[in-house]
């Protein structure tokens, strides 16, 4: 939709939800640093955790990164000890990423960490406010799923 005149609260929504994404991402860092787990590679172990084992092809497609540029990423996560990459039984030509447990603990502390930022944050939220915000963020989810 093309929007000629944007609204005062269009344009504040979209500046607030902008500083929220950055913090939130640098918060995120801070979080991830003491792992030695960077940025892409916790984005590429919670798309394995959530979706399972996927060619390095697959995870460069949702990632939007190159194959090259995934196969790098995949090379030190698995000296790492976070992935390991499996043959497939079916295709031997096809190799899997899969998440290892050291990746699954990684990414569970993680997030857990986060969520505790976020309480932290909401600790003045009544639970009204809590509901309500969770619901129009969903609702806003919802629009961008269905555009």
């Amino acid at each position: 939709m093309n929007h000629p005149a944007v609204s005062g609260h269009v344009a504040d929504i979209e500046k607030l939800l902008r500083r929220i994404s950055g913090n939130i991402k640098q918060k995120g860092r801070e979080i991830l640093h003491p792992y030695q787990v960077t940025p892409p590679q916790f984005v590429a172990l919670q798309w394995l955790l959530d979706h399972g084992d996927m060619t390095v092809g697959e995870l460069a497609g949702r990632m939007y990164l190159a194959c090259s540029t995934t196969t790098d990423l995949v090379d030190r996560m698995e000296k790492a000890g976070f992935v390991e990459r499996i043959r497939d039984a079916n295709d031997r030509r096809v190799v899997r990423v899969h998440l290892l447990e050291e990746g699954a603990r990684i990414i569970e502390e993680v997030i857990e960490k986060r969520q505790n930022y976020l309480s932290d944050l909401l600790v003045h939220f009544d639970e009204s406010e809590k509901l309500s915000f969770e619901r129009l963020l969903n609702k806003l989810q919802q629009e961008m799923k269905e555009e």
